[in-house]
């Protein structure tokens, strides 16, 4: 009788409810919440490697960005059409502005189309001029 006893329906619906909410834990263990906090910090993970390279990028920029020397005088120079240095009487060829330099230049290929026309400049750490357009 006592045999009879351990295996009482009793018995049998304790170990199912058991054995069903074990397994329903792990389900939403397995199933949920592990997927979720495993996304989440590869999310955050990922947020924080892109800023972080948009950092290294904006420093590297900001370091080899470094202010230029600009020139203080601008001249134009005229080529025939062979290439070969030459003046024309009466054109302006100093000017202390590039935006002023290239408009006289657009204007002098205008008037002159078979000469060509460099705007150039000395800068300091160069011995040679240094060609900014050429038209």
């Amino acid at each position: 009788m006592n045999f009879q006893k351990i295996f009482d329906w009793k018995t049998y619906i304790f170990t199912a409810l058991a054995v069903i909410s074990f397994s329903n834990f792990m389900a939403v263990l397995f199933g949920k919440t592990i997927p979720v906090v495993v996304l989440d910090f590869f999310k955050v993970a990922g947020e924080y490697v892109v800023l972080g390279a948009v950092f290294v990028f904006a420093l590297a920029w900001l370091l080899k960005a470094k202010p230029h020397n600009r020139p203080k005088q601008y001249s134009v120079v005229v080529f025939d059409v062979y290439g070969k240095k030459s003046e024309i009487d009466g054109l302006r060829t100093e000017f202390k502005t590039h935006d002023v330099a290239w408009s006289f230049m657009k204007q002098y290929k205008k008037s002159y189309p078979l000469y060509n026309f460099a705007l150039v400049s000395d800068l300091p750490k160069s011995d040679k001029p240094t060609i900014f357009r050429y038209i």
